[in-house]
């Protein structure tokens, strides 16, 4: 029952007193489904087909007056009456159908903010640390099932209060027969516990077989190109075999399980019907109508019992589901990095003097020795480009995240011109930055777009102005449909430089104050790394620009060379000061690359 309480407490969280209104017409259902069921005898009666002794059972007294009345008015008055329940039954039903579809879909839609929310807030380190598709895969397939859940669950609220309502009035009827009828079934229901133990079982290998499957989905569909192009096609549908008939067989035999609970329900309602049929005529000698009443009661109880039963197990089989899902919005909220809101107005922060970072050091996992950077001094002047350089796991990319504020220093201080970057300031910083990345992403929309997602108010002149300056502008207005044209799913429609080029025009309509560069022409060929220098000169004095390069050339026309090596600041200066000093670090990269072209 843990399972149920749970699920009641997370639901309740949501709904709050919509769940008593619907509980409260729950209630109204069972009772005049009950009623119902008590308007039979005296109907049966009046008949004249039999007669059921309604004046010795104390329950149907309420309806001696009929003896007074008529044949000819008492029939259509009892069978008006039975239809008015059945009506009105009905559409309480339908309202209540509605009022659980609204709380199911509402507290669906609810897990899903709530979810997504906190990941959007979860630092940079949180996403480092955790598998892209772990996380779609709860996104989609989790919240989904922890929803079916919660149908499950109102199913057994009903199911439950139907269930008390019957019993309340079969024991009106014969105390003596109930008890007995309550205690074979509290007999069965004890040992089907393991139905509900094995259900959580299964529960729990759908959802790694879920896992699994989005994993691989996802590196597939993400290397597609590497797949085809060294035919791994049939080890890859190999892969996809095994995996999707593991999660057939889990289907089936969850499938199993429950039909096997029902059956063993159906088989113990029928026995059960049977023995206290016996036992209330040899030993209780039971009324005629008292017991038809209790037959039928319990006729149409059994149903509902089997479906507690059901709604428990599948109750079950959704926990971990939606435990997965409350621990990721736990971790999340652990990982929060931004406490503002998502609608809330923030100034840009800009930057008039410098960045600098004073004794900063960092590592990924304090339990190890190694510090990814270490003891950097270093002063970034505004409206200049300053350049970092180094051998691959030098730590670039790494400071990088530190001045940006996706990752925090262990030791040290990032500061913005002498005011050190906390929480407080932290997202009017991010705002006032622009950063395009080695692999440059694109949505599956048009070029006008893909703009404005950075400013969606800018005018197709800013955006035009955008273009030009990073030397897209040539090539979007030889497109067919100009700033309205498709570009496919990343982009797949254009070049590598065009796409490069045209993130980077995302990045200056934005306006930054800073324009951070992360290995943005590594991937490029030599025309389109010289339109991209080019670009940059164009934006020198005009914001603050950093740039990673693995291409030396790129940074000739750099204010400020920064080498770092093992996480350490070993070379500062000017690009032609650092390549005149022999045996260094940055002319051996030098020497390394000019030899590489030739």
């Amino acid at each position: 029952m843990k399972h149920i309480f749970y699920f009641l407490k997370q639901i309740h969280a949501y709904s709050g007193k919509i769940l008593y209104i619907n509980l409260f017409a729950m209630i109204a259902i069972g009772l005049m489904e009950g009623i119902g069921i008590v308007l039979l005898i005296p109907l049966i009666s009046m008949s004249g087909i039999v007669d059921m002794g309604v004046e010795e059972i104390p329950l149907l007294s309420v309806f001696g007056f009929l003896d007074n009345i008529p044949l000819s008015m008492g029939l259509p008055l009892i069978l008006g009456l039975f239809v008015m329940v059945v009506v009105g039954q009905n559409i309480v039903n339908r309202q209540l159908t509605v009022k659980n579809a609204v709380i199911q879909h509402g507290f669906l839609r609810h897990m899903r903010l709530e979810t997504y929310g906190s990941l959007l807030y979860a630092n940079w380190d949180f996403f480092i640390k955790q598998r892209k598709s772990d996380l779609i895969n709860i996104l989609t397939a989790e919240i989904a099932r922890a929803s079916a859940g919660t149908h499950s669950f109102l199913q057994f609220a009903a199911s439950l209060v139907f269930t008390f309502i019957q019993i309340g009035l079969a024991f009106w009827l014969s105390p003596s027969i109930t008890i007995f009828v309550l205690l074979c079934g509290l007999i069965l229901i004890y040992f089907n516990r393991k139905f509900l133990k094995r259900s959580l079982s299964l529960g729990q290998r759908n959802y790694e077989l879920g896992r699994s499957y989005m994993a691989g989905i996802t590196d597939q569909v993400n290397g597609i190109k590497d797949i085809k192009s060294n035919t791994l096609e049939s080890t890859r549908l190999e892969w996809y075999e095994s995996i999707t008939n593991q999660m057939q067989n889990e289907q089936v035999e969850y499938t199993r399980l429950k039909s096997t609970s029902q059956l063993y329900y159906k088989v113990a309602s029928a026995v059960l019907i049977a023995a206290f049929i016996y036992i209330a005529v040899t030993m209780f000698n039971a009324q005629a109508a008292q017991l038809m009443l209790v037959i039928i009661i319990f006729s149409r109880l059994w149903p509902r019992v089997a479906g507690i039963q059901a709604s428990m197990e599948q109750i079950a089989a959704t926990i971990p589901a939606f435990k997965s899902v409350k621990a990721l919005q736990h971790e999340c909220s652990v990982a929060r990095e931004l406490e503002m809101g998502l609608n809330q107005e923030v100034s840009p922060l800009g930057v008039t003097d410098n960045i600098s970072c004073d004794h900063v050091s960092f590592r990924y996992n304090k339990s190890e020795p190694n510090y990814a950077l270490q003891a950097i001094n270093l002063v970034i002047p505004s409206d200049q480009m300053t350049a970092f350089v180094g051998r691959s796991g030098a730590g670039k990319s790494t400071l990088i995240d530190l001045i940006m504020g996706l990752n925090q220093p262990e030791k040290g201080e990032v500061l913005i011109d002498g005011i050190p970057l906390s929480d407080e300031n932290l997202l009017a910083w991010r705002h006032s930055i622009s950063y395009v990345p080695q692999d440059p992403f694109l949505f599956n929309a048009s070029i006008r777009e893909n703009l404005l997602l950075v400013k969606p108010n800018a005018s197709e002149q800013e955006m035009w102005e955008a273009l030009t300056f990073s030397s897209a502008a040539e090539f979007v207005t030889k497109l067919t449909e100009g700033l309205d044209s498709l570009i496919g799913d990343r982009g797949i429609k254009l070049s590598g430089g065009e796409r490069q080029r045209l993130v980077l025009a995302r990045a200056i309509l934005r306006k930054p104050s800073v324009l951070v560069l992360d290995e943005a022409t590594s991937a490029l060929d030599t025309e389109n790394e010289t339109k991209i220098q080019e670009a940059l000169d164009s934006l020198k004095g005009k914001m603050t620009i950093i740039v990673i390069a693995h291409r030396l050339s790129t940074i000739r026309n750099a204010d400020q060379v920064v080498v770092l090596d093992e996480g350490e600041v070993i070379q500062k200066g000017g690009f032609s000061q650092l390549a005149k000093e022999k045996r260094s670090t940055f002319s051996h990269l030098l020497k390394n690359q000019l030899e590489a072209t030739l």
